[in-house]
């Protein structure tokens, strides 16, 4: 959630800026909106203190029954003003929470990935368009992916993976954990499935997506299956007041993610890349305000070295502000070359979120000196399974039909090679 008085301070500024990814900020209705807020609490307050005023008073004599008519109503004026300031709040938090993250100046204009702009390339040079195969075909005549049997058992856009397959995927996740934790510094965490709506607020997700969320609701609870692990990586630590010498803070998990894709029918059908339900391993970094950009800048290293270990040709995009994810300020995508589609296809968006997730969370840094600020907060995808595993099809394709993996892989598989029909070697 953007700071209240930030918005407001420079108005005009804060419109343009919002303006650039295609939101409509009034600061009218938000300014109204504190006005009565602070009014109603202002009320509440003046009637507070003539209620103590007269209890005070009535303790030196006992009261009249006048007097005893006059208190019950004023406790009755008491609990009508702290209902109008309830409501003010609520407003006023509504419209804070429908404000998308303001971008960061160096966020390049657009609306869409049309207008991203790429900062280098890396990994092999991308295999060329003519002769490639879909990674659908391609695990089909491996034996490896069974779309059928996931269609029969959930319906579109569900995956299955069988033998090879399902080795390659547990050898990915392990792969990338590793690398994380072993080389890159973040601590490894398991983290349930099934959150909180004020878990959901805290990262964005709510109230801006309820669409494209999961709900269950038993026994009167509700609980949403999580999009992403950022959504309860980052709140392992909401409400809580951190030491700035700790920072920052690096975690990362392996969880399924559960997304209804509700405005996204009619793309990416085939294959694995757009999924109602996919693995992934997630990072997330929280750091003081002032070191989010370098923080940024790592984690896309971090995210990068996957696809330079997989031997996998890609490229890192910095997206325009029409095209940034509500929560975040500045985001680099990585596209991993897919010959097979004859494109780059977004495989990892790592983003800095400023303070933004930090005040809906209520994260908070207490400085050496004694100060306190909001803290801030960084997440990225390294990497998800799906799509990686789509990419070492179609990029590792060999002439015969085969598909060679990357030297990287062979201690966690046991193979190098998989054949049609599914053997390995």
């Amino acid at each position: 959630m953007n700071n209240l008085g930030e918005l407001l301070r420079d108005a005009p500024a804060t419109v343009r800026r919002l303006a650039r990814r295609r939101h409509d900020f009034d600061p009218v209705a938000l300014a109204d909106a504190q006005q009565v807020r602070a009014a109603a609490q202002a009320e509440v307050t003046r009637l507070r203190t003539e209620l103590n005023r007269g209890a005070k008073a009535r303790r030196s004599s006992p009261p009249t029954e006048e007097e005893k008519e006059a208190a019950r109503a004023l406790r009755t004026q008491v609990q009508q003003a702290e209902a109008a300031a309830r409501v003010g709040a609520a407003r006023l938090t509504e419209l804070l929470l429908s404000i998308p993250n303001v971008p960061l100046d160096p966020v390049p204009d657009g609306d869409s990935e049309k207008e991203a702009v790429e900062i280098r390339r890396g990994g092999p040079a991308p295999r060329p368009v003519d002769g490639a195969v879909h990674h659908a075909e391609i695990g089909e005549t491996l034996g490896i992916l069974d779309a059928p049997a996931a269609a029969r058992l959930s319906g579109s856009r569900f995956s299955a993976a069988r033998g090879a397959g399902a080795r390659l995927e547990r050898a990915l996740g392990d792969f990338f954990l590793d690398l994380h934790t072993r080389e890159h510094g973040y601590t490894e965490q398991s983290v349930p499935f099934l959150v909180s709506r004020d878990t959901m607020t805290g990262t964005g997700q709510l109230p801006k997506f309820e669409e494209d969320l999961f709900r269950t609701q038993v026994g009167g609870r509700e609980l949403f299956l999580i999009p992403t692990a950022e959504v309860p990586l980052t709140n392992l630590v909401a409400g809580e007041l951190l030491d700035a010498r700790e920072l920052p803070y690096a975690f990362t998990a392996r969880t399924p993610c559960f997304r209804a894709e509700a405005g996204a029918y009619g793309r990416d059908t085939r294959g694995i890349l757009r999924l109602h339900q996919f693995e992934k391993v997630e990072l997330v970094r929280v750091c003081d305000p002032q070191d989010a950009q370098d923080q940024l800048e790592l984690m896309v290293g971090h995210a990068e070295e996957c696809l330079r270990r997989l031997e996998l040709a890609h490229r890192v995009v910095l997206l325009p502000a029409g095209d940034l994810g509500f929560s975040a300020r500045m985001t680099y995508d990585i596209e991993v070359w897919l010959p097979g589609s004859g494109a780059y296809r977004e495989i990892s968006s790592v983003s800095d979120c400023g303070t933004f997730q930090a005040r809906r969370a209520d994260i908070r840094v207490k400085h050496p000196d004694g100060h306190k600020t909001q803290a801030a907060t960084l997440n990225g995808s390294a990497l998800p399974i799906g799509r990686t595993v789509a990419a070492l099809l179609e990029q590792g394709l060999q002439g015969d039909g085969s598909v060679l993996l990357p030297e990287a892989l062979a201690a966690y598989t046991g193979f190098r090679r998989i054949l049609p029909g599914g053997a390995t070697e």
